[in-house]
């Protein structure tokens, strides 16, 4: 650990990262539950409606790489304030506004400014914390990511009533500009990290390495499973024959803590067997999932959604630490296309589903994704033979 670092307490840095990391993420997901308030409230089509989510994805998407390179040369706190500032700023405005476009476009603000917070935290941390205690604070920045898309569900869903999602955007606007004021404040200053980005392969040698690219199609493919599936939850179950609330359909979103819980056990388990075996149950599991989705039965679905969080997080903590096992540089510009994939993927998944489920219904989402996770269990297979 930096001798900067030394002056925060171990316990004080992983709070401080699980608060700003989870209200993140909390910003990204604030609206998914109410989907179907906004569409009747400004008589918009499904399609429409879901945008308010997959903008916020596209503009992490299109950002994440801008702020790690930008991270990579210089501090870290001055985009930290600027991107908690835009975000809050943009998430206040979408509480006031009436226009369904113009709350669209500034969800896709919002989404190009989060990195500003998550990915330049992140690099901040890869470049000021050893290997060993990285892993440990890391783990706190994934949890953080499992509650924050838990905690924004149930804002927008459940703590405040569906049809007062507007103050659930005030809410998460003060959370994030709190914990990014509290980043700014505790983190010990650094200086100009200068020298240290040029070493190793660039994002185009990373692109061209196959194993890079499996791993990244990885994470596309899982978060364009999971990220529609839960996204177009609200409009299956909403319908006959089971015909939920808004309120009752947030609780399902529960099935979110499995995360928390899946995640380091997966990383345990890969270390243990291997992350191919890892990335072939997690396939598996959320397929069966899917499958199981299918029952009309509402205890059914709550398990079949705790199966495909289960999946999700195995899939994804094995992706991930396959990736970084593989290299032994270049880990912050690896891990920004990781992220960029990640929510190309999530953007992708919403639009491709949000036609099947137009034309097939709940069997078009279901259907879709199935087709993908045959594409990640083949990787698993992979990766297991070759041993990495």
């Amino acid at each position: 650990m930096t001798l900067a670092l030394k002056r925060i307490s171990p316990l004080a840095l992983q709070a401080l990262v699980f608060a700003l990391v989870s209200a993140s993420f909390t910003t990204i997901y604030l609206v998914q539950p109410v989907l179907p308030v906004l569409q009747a409230e400004f008589g918009i089509s499904i399609a429409k409606a879901a945008q308010t989510v997959s903008m916020v994805i596209l503009g992490v998407a299109f950002s994440t790489l801008v702020f790690g390179r930008l991270a990579d040369m210089y501090p870290v706190k001055p985009f930290i304030v600027l991107g908690g500032t835009v975000v809050a700023g943009a998430g206040i405005a979408c509480a006031v506004v009436d226009n369904i476009d113009v709350i669209i476009a500034l969800r896709l603000l919002q989404g190009l400014f989060i990195p500003a917070l998550t990915t330049c935290l992140a690099t901040y941390l890869a470049r000021n914390l050893p290997v060993e205690r990285l892993n440990v604070v890391m783990g706190s920045y994934v949890s953080a990511t499992v509650v924050g898309g838990l905690g924004g569900r149930l804002l927008g869903g459940w703590l405040h009533p569906p049809l007062h999602w507007r103050y659930a955007f005030v809410t998460a606007s003060v959370m994030v500009l709190a914990t990014a004021l509290a980043a700014v404040l505790l983190l010990p200053r650094e200086e100009r990290p200068g020298e240290v980005t040029r070493t190793g392969p660039g994002y185009l040698e990373l692109m061209r390495r196959a194993d890079m690219l499996r791993t990244f199609a990885v994470g596309f493919g899982a978060l364009f499973v999971f990220g529609a599936t839960f996204n177009y939850l609200p409009f299956y179950l909403s319908a006959p024959p089971f015909s939920a609330g808004t309120n009752l359909i947030t609780l399902l979103y529960l099935t979110y803590i499995v995360g928390v819980i899946i995640a380091p056990l997966s990383g345990t388990f890969s270390n243990r067997f291997g992350n191919g075996l890892t990335m072939i149950l997690g396939s598996l599991i959320l397929a069966a999932g899917l499958l199981l989705s299918h029952v009309p039965s509402l205890v059914t679905i709550c398990l079949s959604l705790g199966m495909a969080c289960a999946g999700f997080f195995a899939i994804h903590a094995a992706a991930v630490g396959s990736m970084n096992r593989k290299l032994s540089c270049s880990r912050g510009r690896a891990n920004s296309l990781y992220i960029l994939w990640y929510y190309l993927g999530g953007s992708a998944g919403i639009t491709v589903m949000g036609h099947g489920f137009k034309h097939f219904g709940w069997m078009g989402v279901t259907g879709s994704g199935l087709i993908m996770l045959s594409l990640l269990l083949g990787v698993g297979v992979y990766e297991l033979r070759t041993g990495h």
